[in-house]
């Protein structure tokens, strides 16, 4: 098994490095844009009457209930 230069230890190094730091910046803004998109959907549900806000609460849990239960049955 040959070992790797310094200089070629140093080139991975460094690119495993920006490898990474590509990931962390496309992960952070991931994270934004859902916490943007559970913002909107607040602001949405506070706009609604109160009567309708529970239908829609209550239906969107049922419909995620159905879900789980489809994958784990």
């Amino acid at each position: 098994m040959m070992s790797l230069s310094p200089t070629m230890r140093a080139a991975l190094l460094a690119a495993a490095a920006v490898a990474l730091a590509a990931a962390a910046l496309q992960l952070r803004g991931t994270r934004q844009m859902a916490e943007l998109t559970a913002d909107n959907i607040q602001a949405q549900l506070d706009a609604l009457d109160p009567v309708t806000r529970a239908a829609v609460i209550t239906r969107l849990t049922a419909d995620e209930v159905k879900k789980v239960r489809d994958q784990h049955g």
